[in-house]
């Protein structure tokens, strides 16, 4: 079915409005499948999350998401693979010790390498690194609007500048939903612009507008064309407006409207305070629809995946546990150690016994404080695999104390524990 939409009005404000839009610059962002068995669906297609527990003393749940390349037990934290690979972490550890379950790879850095052509080759990037597990892609829309200075944007999309080499390209909402149909992602991610915090009422309502365009079109893209590897693939539209409650209203009802397989809360821990954070995380919890995933982007520390699980949040990512990890910090479900620091220097003790990765028993502190402190390659991966092994206990622990009926005492009490400084 073709969608419809009525757009004349539209585009003669959107415009101006984007002729009077401010360039956002670095500073000012600083501040810091279709499933199984789906039917053709009217607007996207219908989802098969499954609800399966929720929490009565919160808004948490437990569900399972279904995709060709199998189940998704929620809530769940995705793994950041940017370029096909999670940062000194293997496709093996990422099975075996990590315990992954979906991880998530980047359409911009995957598009300018290794490019279109090759993955097209590889038969897409399952086969291409050898992950038989489902994928979700963003669509590269937070990385373009990164680079500020590099790049121009108009209605229909955005012109940017390389970083590897400097060479110029576009990015649009066809072009975007192509580029993933090649990556064969399990789910893909509408294209969007993400603002930077703080951003006046005049420029949330100006992106979340141009998102909203963008999003149909996307629909309509989506529509248009096939998985190219003969499994489904699920388009997630992403829900914006900033940090004002009525566009963030708006926004959800908008994207609630397209019946999409699940729903994305983008622009969020962009450097607003925590608290403002989970206000709007909570908001748009209550008012995008509960029989569908919502995917909470780029978050976050171990105590804000737990206080927006008890929101009602499903599906997490976050560079975090790897990118600290490579920077001597290290969770732990006794709190956060700098491995760094002198005082693990004759700790031969495990990095964590509490927690279900054999690496966290397997390894001592005092020796890989001396790997990082030798900048040794092993150092790197014991960390990042440690810290991811901890963030999925966490959310399976979570999990389990939903379904034991539990969750809240034990979230307030663990988020006490996981702030210490050890």
């Amino acid at each position: 079915m073709v969608l419809t939409y009525s757009v004349t009005s539209f585009w003669s404000s959107i415009k101006l409005l984007l002729r009077r839009m401010p360039t956002v610059t670095a500073a000012s962002r600083h501040s810091s499948s279709r499933l199984f068995n789906v039917p053709i669906f009217t607007e996207l297609m219908k989802s098969s999350f499954q609800l399966q527990n929720t929490d009565k003393n919160s808004k948490a749940r437990t569900g399972t998401i279904t995709t060709n390349h199998g189940e998704i037990p929620t809530p769940v934290f995705m793994p950041v693979g940017t370029a096909g690979s999670v940062k000194a972490v293997s496709q093996q550890q990422l099975v075996n010790d990590v315990r992954a379950e979906i991880i998530l790879g980047n359409t911009y850095h995957l598009y300018l390498r290794p490019g279109m052509e090759e993955l097209d080759q590889a038969r897409g990037l399952h086969k291409f690194m050898n992950w038989n597990k489902p994928i979700l892609t963003d669509s590269g829309g937070y990385q373009v609007f990164s680079l500020a200075a590099n790049r121009k944007i108009n209605e229909e999309g955005v012109t940017f500048q390389s970083h590897i080499d400097g060479s110029r390209h576009i990015f649009t909402s066809e072009n975007v939903i192509d580029i993933q149909r090649t990556i064969g992602a399990d789910i893909i991610m509408a294209f969007d612009e993400c603002p930077p915090y703080p951003s006046d009422h005049f420029y949330a309502r100006t992106s979340m507008e141009l998102t909203h365009a963008w999003l149909d079109r996307c629909i309509r893209r989506f529509h248009e064309t096939e998985s190219k590897y003969g499994y489904e693939q699920n388009l997630f539209p992403i829900v914006q407006g900033g940090t004002f409650a009525d566009l963030r209203r708006q926004s959800c009802e908008f994207i609630s409207s397209k019946n999409a397989t699940g729903n994305a809360i983008g622009g969020l821990s962009v450097g607003e305070p925590e608290e403002m954070m989970y206000e709007f995380t909570e908001l748009c919890c209550d008012n995008l629809p509960a029989d569908k995933p919502r995917y909470l982007m780029g978050v976050g520390t171990p105590w804000n995946i737990l206080e927006c699980i008890s929101l009602g949040i499903d599906m997490f990512d976050c560079v975090m546990p790897t990118r600290n990890g490579r920077n001597a910090m290290l969770f732990t479900s006794k709190g956060v150690i700098n491995i760094d620091n002198k005082k693990w220097e004759k700790d031969f003790s495990p990095i964590d016994e509490g927690i279900n990765c054999h690496f966290s028993h397997y390894y001592n502190k005092a020796y890989l404080r001396h790997l990082i402190k030798s900048k040794e390659i092993l150092g790197l991966t014991i960390a990042s695999v440690h810290n991811l092994g901890f963030y999925m206990w966490l959310v399976m622990q979570a999990r389990e104390r939903i379904i034991t009926g539990d969750f809240m005492g034990w979230k307030n009490e663990m988020v006490t524990i996981l702030k210490t400084r050890l």
